[in-house]
């Protein structure tokens, strides 16, 4: 595990922020209706350049700088109508507190000018979380026009992917808890969800716990609920195998992700992104 920063010298350097898939084999012979269906189906998938980082714990402010820069370069490349691409990056955090537009101080047990880690406000919803090692990070960089601009479909498609991933790949049924937002294993949240939609591009996005230390989420109200707890795959799975828990989970993410949002991912570099055109 290794905590890198890129040092990606985007327009606006992180320093100067406003803000402190098991494929089924299968055989054909010439082209049949059949064959032709799942090639167009296939086909018809918006294509995602994938920023695969899962490895590696990305400072909080790094990443967050990426987002706001790939969010004004999708309104650029809309105004010459030459938006052909989502984005999604996946990672891990060193650890930080993250607070939404109007999160309350009342969640935080400590004084918010003696926090125990960096601290940040941000422009997503919900209330204080935590993020560190151990937990996967996805941030959607999505064109909901070319999914559904319907922000209630598009929660509930992020906490489908965590459903799907926990049930297809580790057996465990996870599920909704109403009137919030995240997925839930019985009382306890096993993964967060907070976004920001610009003119219907998407940005923040989902946490899922693997297996960080939980400690940190004692010292905050985790999203603001107080009579549920917060859990982990692997404190669920009762495994002590953290680096092969990660592997697995994060193929299965990347998998339902694709499945769900019915995307073709094409995995990209972040010096590859850093180019408006696309191009290096």
């Amino acid at each position: 595990m290794s905590m890198i920063n890129l040092g990606i010298a985007f327009p606006f350097p992180p320093h100067m922020c406003q803000e402190k898939v098991q494929h089924r084999p299968f055989h054909c012979v010439g082209f049949s209706k059949a064959t032709e269906a799942v090639r167009i189906s296939h086909h018809a998938r918006r294509r995602c350049e994938c920023l695969d980082l899962h490895k590696h714990q990305i400072p909080y402010m790094e990443a967050w700088s990426w987002q706001k820069f790939l969010v004004r370069r999708r309104h650029i490349l809309i105004e010459r109508d030459d938006d052909h691409s989502d984005t999604l990056i996946v990672l891990q955090h060193p650890p930080v507190y993250t607070l939404g537009t109007s999160s309350s101080e009342k969640y935080l047990n400590f004084d918010i000018q003696n926090s125990p880690y960096d601290i940040y406000r941000t422009e997503r919803g919900g209330e204080v979380t935590y993020h560190g090692p151990g937990q996967l990070v996805m941030y959607p960089i999505l064109n909901l026009r070319f999914h559904k601009m319907d922000l209630h479909w598009y929660l509930r498609s992020l906490e489908e992917v965590i459903i799907r991933v926990l049930l297809s790949t580790f057996s465990v049924k996870a599920s909704r808890f109403e009137g919030f937002t995240g997925v839930w294993v019985g009382n306890h949240k096993v993964a967060a969800i907070g976004i920001r939609v610009s003119r219907w591009i998407t940005y923040h996005g989902l946490a899922l716990n693997v297996t960080p230390d939980l400690t940190p989420f004692q010292h905050i109200v985790p999203c603001g609920i107080r009579d549920r707890e917060v859990g982990s795959l692997k404190e669920l799975l009762g495994t002590t195998e953290d680096t092969t828990l990660m592997d697995v989970a994060h193929k299965s993410l990347i998998k339902e992700f694709s499945e769900v949002f019915q995307l073709s991912f094409e995995y990209k570099s972040i010096s590859e992104l850093d180019h408006p055109e696309g191009k290096s």
